[in-house]
Formats: structure tokens, sequence, C-alpha cells
């Protein structure tokens, strides 16, 4: 009896051990996996973006209504350590926004919504001139007047669509995008129109957004690159702990922006639509930097698209609602590193084409020689749109030729956000 007493007792001091071990490797873990937590940077939100159906002889309410919950939404992510580069205001379609109106009176129109928004400090956005191949191409001549005068206005076209390739859309924006390129500056006439392809409604990223609703919603994006930098630069190449990393770290500011459109929804009898995950770039907040971090070579090199798919793959894991693109955005002349790699060639419009099987990155602020024609940009709008239509995914194209400038010549561009690079003949 002795014996068994011992025995169970040593035994129990045993099991005791264990657990008092157990306990203390998982305070180790939590130590650990807190701490590296704390060491990664919060990204900033870039887009708090809110859906309107405007009455223009109410449109002075309605835009104070609509940023009254945008801006209880970025106080919000101020309390909880956040920066808000922008807020956005999207418009139902341009042609519905302006029916009925002469083109003198749609014009006057759109420059007081361009006028409001300086003066409140928004992005607006009339969404697309055409959907569909049956929609009157007037309305594009009018965005051209308007995208060539107004500096904040921002619009798109759909290319693509589940009722198939929109033809005469695509010709009908390539013509925009030429004129656009000898009538408008570089800084901000092409860079405010893209044309996108199976794209759904009530993303938060500009300029291919759009809704055909009663408005009174919002959605919300990260400018998120960083993160995903600093997770590559952890995980050492490794796809599996990259993905489950970027995965969690992601989730980690989604959930804080859902947890915040769900607060101000229920305050504000607005309906939030969701999040974006998509880590966006801009200028030192690189998605190349990230990329190039993850495949130990210049962007372009074999592995980006490997990574590419890790980035998209962790995305479209983030368990909050999604909206948006949910996927890679790769814009050239917006992120300063890629830039640099344009000029030097290790990035082509095919290669982001092909780097789009795998995300969704489509063409976003490519630069082209001025001379480039109609005809030209069709073939590229319309290849996006194939790719697009073909695996259902959402892409975009935001062409951007230099007016006066030839194949090895260098850009000018004069706004903060787009950084200069070499220009390379169209193929």
């Amino acid at each position: 009896m002795t014996t068994s007493v011992s025995q169970s007792g040593r035994e129990g001091g045993q099991v005791g051990n264990r657990r008092l071990s157990v306990a203390g490797a998982f305070v180790l873990v939590f130590i650990a996996v807190t701490g590296h937590a704390q060491t990664y940077t919060k990204p900033n939100v870039r887009a708090i973006t809110a859906f309107v159906r405007l009455d223009p002889a109410t449109l002075d309410r309605q835009i104070a209504d609509a940023l009254t919950v945008l801006r209880a939404a970025e106080a919000d992510f101020a309390r909880r350590g956040y920066k808000t580069e922008t807020i956005r205001i999207v418009t139902q379609p341009l042609g519905e926004l302006v029916s009925g109106h002469s083109d003198n009176d749609a014009l006057r129109l759109l420059k007081a919504i361009d006028d409001l928004s300086a003066k409140e400090g928004f992005i607006p956005s009339v969404g697309p001139a055409m959907m569909r191949d049956s929609d009157d191409p007037r309305v594009m001549r009018l965005l051209e007047k308007a995208l060539s005068t107004l500096p904040n206005i921002q619009a798109n076209s759909i290319i693509a669509a589940e009722d198939g390739i929109h033809w005469n859309v695509i010709r009908e924006s390539a013509t925009l995008v030429r004129y656009l390129t000898d009538h408008a500056s570089p800084s901000h006439g092409n860079f405010n129109f893209t044309a996108t392809a199976m794209v759904k409604p009530y993303g938060p990223f500009y300029p291919g957004t759009y809704h055909t609703g009663d408005g009174k919603r919002f959605s919300i994006g990260f400018e998120g690159a960083n993160v995903v930098q600093e997770v590559f630069a952890r995980t050492h190449g490794n796809f599996d702990g990259s993905v489950a990393e970027l995965t969690k770290q992601l989730t980690i500011h989604a959930k804080v922006a859902e947890s915040v459109g769900v607060k101000v929804a229920g305050s504000s009898g607005w309906t939030f639509m969701g999040v974006d995950p998509t880590p966006a770039p801009l200028g030192d907040v690189s998605i190349g930097a990230a990329i190039e971090t993850y495949i130990g070579a210049k962007f372009g090199s074999s592995g980006t698209m490997t990574a590419a798919l890790i980035i998209t793959t962790a995305v479209k894991a983030v368990p909050v609602k999604q909206i948006g693109y949910s996927g890679l955005m790769v814009p050239v002349l917006e992120d300063k590193l890629l830039a640099r790699r344009w000029a030097e060639g290790t990035i082509t419009t095919d290669a982001l084409l092909a780097y789009s099987a795998v995300c969704g990155t489509g063409l976003d602020t490519i630069p082209f020689p001025g001379d480039i024609g109609v005809d030209q940009l069709a073939r590229i709008f319309g290849d996006v749109a194939s790719l697009a239509w073909k695996w259902s995914k959402p892409l975009s194209a935001r062409l951007q030729p230099v007016a006066g400038k030839k194949a090895g010549e260098i850009t000018e561009f004069s706004g903060p956000f787009l950084f200069n690079t070499t220009l390379h003949q169209v193929p």
C-alpha cells in the first residue's frame, strides 16, 4: 500500500511538473508571439468610401450627411491608432447622374461636386460613364471634358462583366484616354480614370469603384503593403509560413475595420458593405519592395508570381466581410520602387498580365509614350478584359500615355502620387 501511495505521489508530481512545464511553455510562446506582433507597423487606412445617390437639388445636404458618416469612421480609427489617408464619395453612374441635363448643365453640376470636394476634403467619383455596349457614348465625351478640366473628379468604364466583354466600351475608353493624353494634365487626367473588368460594386479603392443602388453605404480599404514587407522579412521565403503569417496580420487590421464599420453603421443607419484587405501601396510603402523581400531579387525575377500568389491567397483567407478587389495591386507609377524597376525594364505589360492570372493586378498606372494610338490602347484594354472575363476575376487598366514623350525619355510628373520613370516602346 505504501509503495502504491508513493508511486501515485511520484506520478502526481510528474503530472504537476508537466502541467507547469506546459503552462510555462505557453506563457513563453504567448510572450514571444505578442512581442513579435507588437513589432509590426500599423498600416494607414487608405480609403473610407461612401456611396450616395445624389439629387442635384439636395447635393449639399447629401454630401454633408455622407461626410458625417465618413468622419465618424475616421475618428474611430484615430482612437484606435490608425491614420486615415482619404475619405471618398461615389455617386450613381455618370449617365444617371446627369440624365436630363444638357452638356453645359452637366459640366456645371460636375464642377460643383469638384469644388465641394476641394472645400470639404474628400475625393469624388462619378462611377462608370459606360457600363455596357448599349450605353450612350455621349457620356464618355462629357467625361472627357470633365476629366480634362476638373482636378478632383474620378471615373471609370466597365469593359467586361458577367454578360461578356464590352468591345464598344473598350473602343470608347481608348478614345477617352487618347483625348486626355492630348488635353489634360498627365498628373490628373488619365490618372483619374480606369477601365474595369469583372469588378463588383462598392469597393473602396479608386478609380474603379461604383454602385447602382440607393446609396447610404460605405466600405473600407487599407494601405497595407508595409504589412506584407514586414511579414516577408520574417518568414524568409517560406511559402506556407508566409501565407499563414500574412493572413494573421492582415486579419488583425481587417477586424478593426470591420468593428469600426459595424459601429458606425449602427449609429448612422448606413449599411457597412465590407473591407477590401488588398494591401495597397503608395510611394515608399511599396508592394514591389515587399515582393523583393520575399524572392531576394528584383521584382520581375523568378518567384514574383509565387509572391503574388501568397499575397492573394492570404488576402482571400482574411475572415471578414470582404468587398472589392481582394487581391493584389501593382500600380507602377504610384509605387516608387516599381517605377524604378519599370525604368530598368524588369517589368512589362505582358508580365503584369501574367501575374494577373493568380492575383488581382491588371495594369495600373502604366506609362506609355505619347504617340500611342487608339488601336493600340484598345488592344491593351481588350487583353485585360479577356483575361478578367475568362477567369472571372476583377482586373483594371489605368493607362497613362505621356504627351510629347517618346520611348527612352523620362516622364515629368509633377503630382505627389506619381513617380517618374523611363518610357518604353509599346510592343
